[in-house]
């Protein structure tokens, strides 16, 4: 594959686009086979198992009024199910949390759009949030139906900065396997601003605020990331573990502000692991000014077991667990450049967020 070696530069641009979320959401609707292996599980126990962020196990009568088995609604949660029944179960339209709903474009042509995400807007479906997402305003705001635009990384709820969106199918799969290329290879030794080391790698820059003073000027964290059970989180929690995946942050100190006892850096990734940053930062010693969740030795900072909440929301799903959870906001980390090879040109694509004011602030000693 021939490279092209033109190299662009795009500053950011001042359009915006996002439309107001509507007081409640859509509601959901989950539809499911029985199949062999939850022969003879009750309802509940399925959805229990099946659907953990909306169907706990617990005071499931009214969740049960929302199901219907076989076309039938059915009153009893005990239920016990066989192999091929139909269930449909109706989430009723609830009001989700709130969330910024307003993104800038910093980058845009055919096939690509990059965003400058706000803290506190989440990127994917999940959770309480399954209207107020990246991905809803992206489908309101691209309405030609040839297109299918959709992010191909995600940004933590709590991250502001550039996401990286495709537009088409091509560019979906082409960018999806560039993210997917080993998060364990290193951009050589050369600089970011320079180039990325070779078609298929990029490279990402952020900005973080950490707590504690740095010493070192570059800090090199190689600690792996894996993942452990951890209440109200249902696919487990990444943390920094020995028998994790590789991982490889640069961070390198940009000031010292000894009066507010923080150091504002800025970390070199290239694909990265979820919650990457977080996770190394507290793994040294000096987790984000902010941060819910990762305050010592890259791990959560709440070992004991959650008090259960045996209550229903009013559609009958489950409420936020009490433990704080990834999606939890707080921090300040922004996803200030990225580097890359456009998947259809091959030309070096460099994207840049504006900082937030708080970063702004810090940096200028005010």
């Amino acid at each position: 594959m021939s490279t092209n070696n033109s190299d662009t530069t795009h500053a950011p641009s001042p359009a915006t686009f996002g439309e107001p979320w509507p007081e409640f959401n859509d509601g959901l609707t989950y539809r499911d086979l029985v199949r062999s292996p939850d022969s003879g599980l009750t309802l509940i126990e399925f959805y229990s198992l099946r659907h953990q962020s909306s169907a706990p196990s617990l005071g499931g009568s009214k969740m049960v009024r929302l199901i219907t088995v076989n076309g039938t609604v059915v009153a009893d949660p005990n239920t016990a199910l066989r192999t091929g029944t139909e269930l449909v179960y109706h989430r009723r339209p609830w009001k989700e949390p709130y969330a910024p709903y307003l993104l800038e474009v910093l980058f845009e042509d055919d096939h690509l759009i990059a965003l400058n995400k706000p803290s506190g807007l989440q990127v994917l479906p999940g959770g309480l949030f399954q209207q107020r997402t990246v991905l809803t305003q992206l489908q309101w705001h691209i309405k030609n139906q040839e297109l299918c635009p959709v992010p191909v990384h995600r940004l933590g709820r709590g991250t502001s900065g550039i996401l990286l969106c495709a537009k088409t199918k091509l560019a979906k799969t082409r960018l999806a396997a560039l993210f997917a290329d080993k998060t364990s290879a290193v951009v050589g030794n050369r600089k970011i601003d320079n180039e990325v080391s070779k078609v298929g790698k990029m490279s990402k820059i952020y900005r973080a605020l950490a707590r504690g003073i740095i010493n070192e000027d570059e800090v090199v964290i190689d600690q792996p990331i894996g993942t452990v059970e951890y209440p109200g989180v249902a696919k487990g929690l990444y943390v920094a573990s020995p028998s994790g995946k590789p991982a490889l942050s640069k961070v390198h100190v940009l000031k010292r502000d000894v009066q507010n006892n923080l150091t504002v850096v800025q970390v070199e990734i290239q694909s990265g692991r979820p919650h990457q940053i977080r996770i190394h930062l507290s793994f040294i010693g000096h987790p984000l000014i902010g941060d819910p969740l990762y305050l010592t030795s890259g791990k959560p900072q709440c070992s004991v077991p959650e008090t259960v909440d045996e209550t229903f929301a009013e559609d009958g799903g489950y409420h936020r667990p009490a433990n704080p959870v990834p999606g939890d906001c707080g921090y300040y980390l922004h996803a200030h450049q990225l580097v890359l090879y456009h998947p259809m040109t091959n030309e070096v694509v460099r994207i840049t967020a504006p900082l937030p004011p708080v970063f702004l602030s810090h940096e200028s000693g005010k």
